[in-house]
């Protein structure tokens, strides 16, 4: 064979064998940077989702807090109704992106916290129903099951918060 004929195949071999572990090396990074970003966005919708729970939680709280009045003042309290309100909207929403955006696991974790978020929610909508109406009968039992739906509430956002550290490599 010839020398030139050789340097050619060589060099020939030389640039597709370059070529072809770029390519590889070029989908390699193109991945890992995907699995990055992805990564990223979803710890970025859990972080907001956590936020409007806990601000949500906060004006629940208020809520809470101004029907243990013997008189709640019905203005406070329609305030205060109308924040939660508004928040829980802010919830939902920021649940449709972890829904959308995380695994099964973390769904239905998020479904969880829903169902105990609706359950405690529909407590105190009783409870403010009865204070405008002056009627405080079932006001101590009423007052229980909230306590009671509160701690349900609790132990489900700590199970999102399981499933969501679980999700983006931070289980223990």
């Amino acid at each position: 064979m010839d020398s030139g004929l050789a340097a050619l195949l060589g060099a020939t071999i030389g640039c597709v064998a370059t070529l072809g572990a770029a390519i590889v090396s070029g989908r390699v990074q193109a991945r890992s940077q995907h699995t990055q970003w992805s990564r990223q966005h979803r710890r970025d919708a859990y972080a907001r989702y956590l936020s409007a729970l806990h601000d949500r939680d906060i004006a629940m709280d208020a809520v809470l807090d101004a029907l243990r009045s013997d008189r709640p003042d019905m203005p406070g309290l329609d305030e205060r109704t109308d924040r939660f309100v508004s928040l829980a909207r802010e919830v939902h929403r920021a649940c449709e992106v972890v829904i959308l955006e995380g695994p099964e696991s973390v769904a239905d974790a998020a479904e969880r916290v829903a169902g105990a978020s609706r359950d405690l929610s529909q407590v105190a909508r009783r409870m403010v129903e009865n204070a405008r109406a002056g009627d405080t009968a079932d006001k101590a039992e009423h007052m229980v099951l909230a306590a009671e739906r509160e701690r349900t509430l609790y132990q489900a956002v700590k199970d999102f918060r399981l499933a969501a550290r679980s999700t983006l490599g931070k289980a223990e």
